[in-house]
């Protein structure tokens, strides 16, 4: 667990996938991806991929936790799923652009 912070970048040990934090809330979260925990450098030695966790992550998507309180941005795609303690993040809804004529 680790409190995470603005503008932090964080990579998969199991993975290509790698992360920029956009928003966190300041408590301990436990960030995963593909069942394991992201960390500065991306070392997660005798770690595989979770097959339950390996949905994918898209470049230049935003994942938020369910309160919306965590948002991260994908800067590097991978195959594993992003998760805060077990609960996968959703993929963050674009907002729709006034209609200008």
């Amino acid at each position: 667990m680790a409190i995470l912070s603005t503008g932090q970048r964080l990579k998969s040990g199991v993975c290509t996938t790698e992360i920029m934090v956009i928003t966190a809330p300041q408590e301990d979260l436990d960030l995963t991806c593909g069942g394991a925990p992201m960390t500065s450098n991306g070392d997660e030695s005798n770690v595989s991929l979770d097959p339950a966790f390996a949905e994918g992550t898209t470049i230049g998507k935003r994942y938020v936790n369910a309160d919306g309180k965590l948002e991260i941005l994908c800067v590097k795609p991978g195959q594993g799923t992003l998760a805060i303690s077990g609960d996968r993040l959703k993929l963050k809804d674009s907002k729709k652009l006034p209609k200008t004529d």
